[in-house]
């Protein structure tokens, strides 16, 4: 049930505030008490929820009041108060389940929102009794001698009976232990992993499959020259003709920001739901760094790509055989999905701006041979964080994934290789629904 108390005035109100109360029992439970920068993001998103300044919480905001940083905080590139936000709700859920029995309300943030919601346990106002609806029960009158043996010749007859049932069921519960210790010993038709179109052409037991991660370093560098990088440059670090019209000052600063290693939380989260997908069919996983990859590692076994070209380079090699081609405008801050071969209905090209009011975010996930053609490459890419989180949520979604693999699949049943465009908007820079815009396979 949740709380619908009346929003208050100032900050000296919170202090006798059942809700502000709760949020402080929070922040000093074991959960949070290792955690200062989640206490203090929790009591900054509450005390804003409760004074009713809710139109104040986004990203820039709470970056500046919560993390310490300048007028100048960019979200697209500085991932710190999402990654923080996905912590705390893990965290908040965990306090949630481990005091559910003691708690009379609960706290929680939806995703991609920051208001925090204060919810009563209502069934507790059900279960607890006062003191006067517990009966007392009536003096019983002494037994006369004959009936105290009668009495105590019930009694025996009784504690016969039930010490034979409580061996019974003893013998009972041992059977049925051993029964269920027997077929726990042999591997059950349920207990396998049910096959999957996609996921049983990526991940096949005892198999390596290579994760290459984006380059968030070379993603600031294009920010700050807005330009591009060949993957000829690329892999010889070769940042002249890209920085060429800047100073020798500012040159030597951008270049050591770009040889930095970063990478983004989405990268982060898609990896781990990966590497769970690979273990439960018995195939490993391993994350490589853009910068670090081979060539002969693209040429062997399955592999998937995340990020677009200018965050992954490596895309350049896949993007002969795509439909669907990602271009950056540095300049005008627009992406662009240029489609090779329109189709009845289609745009020659699909474009998203950064000064478009709605925020939409676009994203291509393609399924295709690798290099040698000897295996599977799988591309998430995205014109931003949002646009690869949102192909992450379809591809990751079996409810819409599913249905798409099926509606494309071959005559024999088997899947072909395909692309697939996404379109979503970012809500303070996560992904909120997706729906698909265009898709092709090929032969």
């Amino acid at each position: 049930m949740l709380l619908n108390t009346p929003e208050l005035a100032t900050t000296s109100d919170l202090a006798e505030d059942e809700r502000w109360l709760m949020v402080k029992r929070v922040v000093d439970s074991p959960q949070f008490s290792r955690s200062p920068r989640l206490s203090q993001l929790l009591l900054h998103l509450s005390e804003q929820t409760l004074l009713d300044r809710t139109a104040m919480l986004n990203e820039h905001s709470i970056a500046t009041a919560v993390f310490e940083r300048g007028a100048n905080f960019d979200p697209v590139v500085d991932t710190i108060v999402r990654s923080h936000m996905v912590r705390l709700r893990q965290k908040l859920e965990q306090y949630n389940v481990e005091n559910h029995a003691t708690a009379s309300m609960q706290l929680a943030i939806p995703k991609g929102d920051y208001v925090v919601r204060f919810e009563r346990i209502a069934w507790r106002d059900v279960v607890s009794a006062s003191p006067k609806d517990i009966v007392t029960p009536l003096p019983v009158a002494p037994l006369r001698p004959e009936q105290s043996t009668a009495s105590s010749t019930q009694k025996l007859h009784f504690l016969s009976i039930a010490c034979c049932l409580l061996g019974f069921a003893v013998i009972l519960l041992l059977g049925s232990l051993l029964f269920v210790l027997h077929r726990s010993s042999k591997p059950s038709p349920e207990a396998q992993v049910s096959p999957h179109p996609l996921w049983s052409n990526i991940f096949q037991a005892h198999q390596n499959v290579t994760f290459v991660a984006a380059d968030s370093g070379l993603v600031l560098l294009h920010k700050m020259t807005e330009k591009n990088t060949t993957l000829a440059e690329y892999l010889v670090r070769n940042f002249k003709e890209e920085t060429r019209p800047l100073s020798p000052a500012r040159t030597t600063e951008v270049l050591n920001i770009a040889e930095r290693r970063y990478t983004s939380f989405v990268d982060l989260n898609t990896f781990r739901r990966l590497e769970q997908l690979a273990s439960a069919r018995s195939a490993k996983l391993d994350a490589k760094y853009a910068r670090d990859v081979q060539m002969d590692e693209l040429k062997q076994g399955n592999i998937i790509l995340s990020g677009a070209r200018g965050a992954n380079p490596w895309l350049e090699l896949y993007e002969p055989g795509m439909n669907f081609v990602g271009t950056n405008d540095g300049v005008h801050h627009t992406f662009s999905f240029l489609n090779r071969h329109p189709q009845p209905g289609e745009t020659a090209e699909f474009s998203v701006s950064d000064a478009d009011p709605k925020r939409q975010v676009l994203g291509v996930l393609a399924f295709l041979p690798n290099l040698d053609g000897n295996g599977s490459a799988l591309i998430i890419e995205g014109n931003s964080m949002a646009g690869t989180e949102a192909i992450s949520d379809f591809l990751f979604d079996d409810a819409a994934l599913l249905p798409f693999l099926e509606k494309i699949k071959t005559a024999d049943g088997s899947l072909p290789h395909f692309e697939v465009l996404v379109a979503s908007n970012s809500v303070n820079g996560s992904a909120g629904p997706f729906h698909v815009l265009a898709y092709r396979t090929h032969p």
